[in-house]
């Protein structure tokens, strides 16, 4: 049974961009594929470290469906480290391209989840109370 309001529909569209996010990161992995065939061992390394990155996010986005409150603390540290990244290559002048969709997949993905999970409104689709701890009253029982 889900832990929030029957009308919060967060956690499945957080878990959609994290579909979109991990297919984005799968052909980017594929792509490295044929410098591998060719002999260029380290993008056969980062096609692995790309794919193990996507398998793990395919197992955020599940925990998000799921209402998992470890899958939202996962997936907020994931998405700040890649939203932190992607700005420092944006103003890094290192040849990274700087198109609109590159913008939207590096930038706009990390934000809109973000947006999404943090908030109380974010809290609450993942069963988080206001304050986010346990009072006396709740856990002692009334003295009498």
């Amino acid at each position: 049974m889900p832990r929030s309001a029957p009308g919060s529909s967060r956690p499945e569209m957080a878990a959609v961009l994290l579909l979109v996010q991990a297919g984005t990161w799968l052909l980017a992995a594929v792509g490295a594929l044929p410098f591998a065939l060719a002999g260029e061992t380290t993008m056969l390394a980062l096609a692995v470290l790309t794919m193990a990155l996507v398998a793990l996010v395919l197992l955020l986005a599940a925990g998000l469906a799921g209402r998992r409150r470890w899958a939202r603390s996962w997936t907020m540290a994931l998405e700040w480290v890649c939203l932190g990244g992607s700005l420092l290559l944006l103003l890094l002048p290192i040849g990274t391209p700087r198109g609109l969709v590159a913008l939207m997949v590096d930038v706009g993905l990390p934000a809109a989840l973000l947006v999404l999970l943090t908030g109380r409104r974010g809290r609450q689709a993942f069963g988080w109370s206001g304050a986010g701890r346990v009072s006396r009253r709740e856990v002692a029982p009334p003295r009498r």
